[in-house]
């Protein structure tokens, strides 16, 4: 029963001991919370701002600009990209020099052909009548084929025919050797057919591409205003398209007068050959002539002889 009484009182007091220190536990509770929370994270910072716009740009940014994008158009430049980003009136100047300078070395190849052909036909011509005594042993020596001088035989012949019975060898000759200027005049035009436009290309040309070059240089100073900068490398892609329109005009001018001066050379030699096988129809007809009086002559003189 003691025991029982002591364990009674016992219980009291050790249940007032233990409880503060439960109570000191509660707070150190509430305070671990707040210790142990993690550190919010720093708030953003504010958005950068917007890249300033072009027309926001001061003119230093807008010029920096300008030069980078003309540096890669230059890196670009060709004959090609030149001609494609020209304006419209510089590539119709180009395109017509482009068609000039093909219609001068299609005349260039067409009339060396020609010259060639007819120079020898009349060369070889001149040589197989050169031991001829008639008109119409130099026609079947010449046969059928097409020269200047089968013509010029064909017009003496004529010419005689005409004047059968006609006494006068003087005008005869006269009348034959306005026939015989005809045909060389006919054959001065044909053969200086097309020299006329190889003189207009050569002298034309430069003045055409510097009519592009002078619209394109106006054009790429209107791009300087625009582009409110001085530099010239903002507009160098538009000189060099300018400036190719007057290259592509002294492409299509040099070789045309190159090639009419020596055309010239070459007509001069030709009209020179038509002129002697005229000189040798001309011969050839006084011979006829002077046979024609002589057997006249011989058979008054033998009727006279028999009377």
């Amino acid at each position: 029963m003691s025991a029982l009484a002591m364990l009674s009182l016992s219980a009291p007091s050790s249940a007032q001991q233990g409880t503060p220190p439960a109570a000191s536990s509660a707070p150190a509770a509430q305070q671990a919370p707040a210790v142990s929370q993690v550190p919010a994270a720093p708030a953003q910072p504010a958005a950068a701002p917007a890249a300033p716009s072009d027309s926001a740009a001061t003119p230093p940014e807008r010029e920096s600009k300008l030069l980078k994008s003309a540096a890669a158009e230059l890196r670009e430049l060709s004959p090609w990209s030149m001609f494609m980003s020209a304006d419209v009136v510089v590539k119709a100047v180009m395109i017509g020099l482009a068609f000039a300078s093909l219609v001068t070395w299609t005349i260039f190849i067409a009339k060396m052909v020609e010259l060639t052909v007819i120079q020898r036909k009349v060369r070889r011509a001149l040589a197989k009548i050169s031991d001829a005594r008639s008109l119409a042993e130099a026609q079947f020596a010449l046969g059928s084929k097409g020269s200047v001088l089968s013509s010029l035989l064909a017009a003496a012949m004529r010419e005689a025919r005409l004047s059968a019975g006609i006494s006068s060898d003087a005008g005869i000759k006269e009348r034959a050797a306005s026939s015989f200027s005809e045909i060389v005049r006919a054959e001065a035009r044909r053969i200086r057919l097309g020299m006329g436009l190889l003189a207009t290309i050569g002298a034309t040309s430069p003045f055409v591409g510097l009519f592009g070059t002078v619209w394109g240089i106006m054009n790429s100073f209107i791009g300087i205003s625009k582009s409110q900068t001085t530099n010239l490398a903002v507009v160098a892609p538009g000189i060099a398209e300018a400036l190719l329109a007057t290259a592509i005009g002294l492409v299509a001018a040099i070789p045309a007068v190159i090639i009419y001066n020596h055309f010239a050379r070459v007509t001069k030699g030709y009209m020179e050959l038509v002129s002697r096988a005229s000189g040798v129809a001309g011969r050839l007809l006084s011979r006829d002539l002077d046979r024609t009086h002589v057997s006249s002559l011989g058979g008054s003189h033998a009727r006279a002889a028999a009377e």
